[in-house]
């Protein structure tokens, strides 16, 4: 996992999703979109957020800190943010 700074971009409304390791069998997932700082041309990583914290607010221009794992499965790579904390 890494730990970055960033600032959001947009952020998605959450959706439920099955999931075999909840009591309910859904899980809640939100997508977020943060961009490093230092201007128009740094990166951007867009992230799943799963569970409490998809569930959780930033708005746009917001400055959070962020630990994102990096994975890759078959042919895709997903990045999901364990934990997001706004500064």
């Amino acid at each position: 996992m890494q730990t970055k700074i960033l600032r959001v971009v947009a952020q998605g409304e959450p959706a439920y999703v099955p999931s075999k390791k909840t009591e309910n069998g859904q899980l809640a997932k939100c997508m977020i979109k943060l961009k490093e700082l230092g201007g128009d041309y740094e990166d951007e990583y867009i992230c799943a957020m799963f569970g409490n914290l998809a569930l959780c607010k930033f708005a746009p221009g917001s400055i959070v800190a962020a630990a994102l794992r990096f994975q890759t499965r078959e042919q895709f790579q997903d990045i999901v943010a364990g934990e997001i904390v706004k500064i």
